[in-house]
Formats: C-alpha cells, sequence, structure tokens
C-alpha cells in the first residue's frame, strides 16, 4: 500500500496510521475497509494479488485533491471488493485466482457472457492462465462436460519427423505449457485422471480437423501461430453448448515468411459479430516478474522506432 500510493503506513495494536497527501490517505483508508469486508467473507489474500489489485483500483477511490482546471478526475470502474469477489474457484487446492489488472477483470466478465472470446497481447498478461481457469471452473460447475486445449505446432528450428518418440512425445514440447498451468491449478493425480477419462484433452490443432466440439470449454493458445486455413477450420469446430477462448501475441507470429497469420486476419474479418469479443492486453497488464514488463516495453518501443524508420 505503501509502494502503491505513496503513502507512510504504521500499526500499533489494532489500528493502523496513515500519513501523506490527503488524497492519497483517502485512497489507503477506503481500501483498508474494503480489505477487512473481504477478509469477513473468508477470502485469503496474497501479498501480490493485493499488490497488482491496488495498482488497478488505485483510480477507483477517490482523491479529493486530485482536480485539474477545476474538473475533478473521473473515477474508473470496479473496486477492490468486485475484483477479489469475481475470483475463480479453481479445484481440489482450495485456491480461486484473482484477476490482477483492470483488462484481466474485463476478459473474465467477457468469458462469462460470450460463446467465442479473443485475447490479445503480450506474454505474461495472464491471457492463457486466466481461459483455463474459466474452463476448470465451467468444469467443476458441470457447465462443459469437457476440456479441450490446442496449440499449433509450430516448428522452430527442428522438424517434427526428426524428433525422437511417437507422435505424442514429438507434440508434448509444444503443450507443456498447457500443462504446466493446469498443474498450477490442479492436483497432479487429478490432472492425469481427467486426462485419462478424456474429460481433459490436449493436443496440437490439427487434431480438431474434422471434429464438432459439443459441450465444452477450448482453448486455443498461440493461435498467432495459426495459417488462415486452420484458423477457419477452428473457428468452424464450435458445436451447442460450448464456449472457446481464442489467444495469441500478434507481435510473435513464427510462420514462414509470406504465411498469413490466422490471427491478424481474424481480428480484421470477424469484429462486429454478435456474441464474439476482443479483448487487447498491453505491457501494463503483465503480472510476471517486474523486468517481464519492462522488457516486453523495451521490444514494443523498438519495434515502433524501427517501423518509423523504415
Amino acid at each position: 500500500m505503501e509502494d502503491v500510493l505513496g503513502i507512510e503506513a504504521s500499526i500499533r495494536g489494532s489500528k493502523v496510521f496513515l500519513r501523506g497527501e490527503e488524497g492519497a490517505v483517502s485512497k489507503a483508508e477506503k481500501f483498508i475497509k474494503d480489505l477487512q469486508s473481504i477478509n469477513s467473507n473468508g477470502y485469503v489474500i496474497s501479498t501480490e494479488d493485493i499488490r497488482y489489485v491496488l495498482k488497478a483500483v488505485d483510480d477507483t477511490y477517490p482523491d479529493k485533491s486530485s482536480s485539474k482546471n477545476g474538473t475533478v478526475r473521473k473515477e474508473s470502474p470496479g473496486s477492490l471488493k468486485e475484483y477479489f469477489l469475481s475470483n475463480i474457484p479453481v479445484s481440489s487446492k482450495k485456491k480461486f485466482i484473482v484477476p490482477r489488472s483492470e483488462t484481466q477483470k474485463r476478459y473474465i466478465d467477457a468469458i462469462k457472457t460470450h460463446d467465442m472470446v479473443i485475447g490479445i497481447g503480450p506474454a505474461g498478461t495472464g491471457k492463457t492462465y486466466l481461459a483455463m481457469a474459466m474452463a476448470i471452473n465451467a468444469l467443476l460447475k458441470k457447465q462443459v462436460s469437457r476440456i479441450i486445449l490446442a496449440r499449433p505446432a509450430v516448428e522452430a528450428g527442428e522438424r517434427l519427423g526428426f524428433l525422437p518418440g511417437d507422435i505424442s512425445e514429438k507434440v508434448n514440447p509444444y503443450l507443456r505449457p498447457l500443462y504446466d498451468a493446469l498443474f498450477d491449478m490442479m492436483e497432479v493425480e487429478q490432472v492425469d485422471r481427467l486426462i485419462d477419462k478424456g474429460i481433459i484433452e490436449i493436443a496440437p490443432l490439427a487434431f480438431m480437423r474434422g471434429r464438432t466440439l459439443n459441450d465444452a470449454f477450448i482453448i486455443l493458445d498461440e493461435a498467432q501461430n495459426t495459417t488462415s486455413e486452420q484458423m477457419k477450420m477452428y473457428l468452424t469446430r464450435l458445436g451447442f453448448n460450448s464456449k472457446t477462448v481464442i489467444t495469441g501475441d500478434i507481435t510473435q507470429i513464427d510462420l514462414p515468411a509470406g504465411t498469413a497469420s490466422g490471427l491478424v486476419e481474424t481480428e480484421k474479418i470477424l469484429k462486429g459479430i454478435k456474441g464474439l469479443c476482443f479483448v487487447y492486453f498491453s505491457e501494463k497488464d503483465v503480472v510476471r516478474h517486474k523486468l517481464v514488463q519492462e522488457i516486453v516495453k523495451a521490444y514494443e518501443k523498438f519495434e515502433k522506432d524501427r517501423n518509423i524508420n523504415s
């Protein structure tokens, strides 16, 4: 709270003393009251969750000293309560996922209300992780009967045919990030059991061809590496009582030169279709190590400067 709001706080017994600019102290006071209310509802909140959410809702709290030309800054939507009470319960680990930025909250709300959501933005913004949490939550609530996770197996310097093992072992490195997200939310034994039963399926995008996916929550990850044909094929797999979330970073396309990205084309073709929602992330939404946010920002500046110079 001190880091984000620029105040000083001290605790004496059961009292918290705040010192700083009037507006910042007012925000801190509101924040503490919200936090107390959330704790009384039984939620256990991590320090990192508090740090990210406080940054996200900083503008939500009225700032009495913040006015310019007689106009008080407009408050942004949402509050600390709304962030934590819109959490996503996942699995037997008795943990829940909390949105850590306004865009992440908007993304979760979009997945709740739309059958198809396309999340575009840089690495580390939680696009795939939050989609996975929503999928698991939908499965736990019996809103769907299975989860299907897909990725295009784009070759990066090595050809699949020359890698050792059967087809499952060949594509496993491409699907590893999806397994990592699953294991972070669920017990390993539970994941293995659901995969064995076919309730959770993790497969290369090519395995989707010819199928109609009913009563399922389907996630297509790294969609920037789909071709136009692959994307059209995937989009037409959606069946009854199904949801799909498509994620990708259009600044990290690994397709051969001259091959159009299906995700980039989708952005142009599908905008305006009812029932479909695009959510855009930026470096401000990066929730990994703080260095990742700086690295993403530096690369975006480099690309922008290069485009201007060319």
